[in-house]
């Protein structure tokens, strides 16, 4: 059986591009090869290239044991951290309680 092939839409496949792109940085920064990354993490060599090359292919954990690998792994706390949209909408459709009113209990026996 052949690999799955997924079909993004072209804005979402370069936003994958660019990430893969900024973990090959931060790994030559580091100075780390493509070897010690890929033990670290756990994967093949095939893999790591494949998740710096951005390949929507490559499951979310194993992006995240590439970052972990190479420190980064706190950077996933980031996806949809800020979602602006996401709160206005939630404000516009919360609603809006009303409190019944209090009822006096008499402590006074007859």
């Amino acid at each position: 059986m052949g690999k799955k092939i997924l079909h993004l839409l072209p804005s979402i496949q370069k936003k994958l591009s660019q990430m893969g792109t900024q973990i090959k940085l931060a790994r030559l920064r580091r100075h780390l090869s493509v070897q010690l990354v890929a033990e670290r993490a756990g994967i093949s060599r095939a893999t790591l290239w494949s998740v710096e090359k951005g390949s929507p292919s490559v499951a979310i954990g194993i992006y995240a044991s590439v970052l972990l690998s190479i420190g980064l792994s706190d950077d996933l706390l980031n996806i949809a951290k800020d979602d602006e949209l996401g709160k206005k909408l939630q404000d516009l459709d919360l609603p809006v309680r009303k409190r019944a009113p209090k009822i006096k209990v008499s402590t006074h026996e007859e």
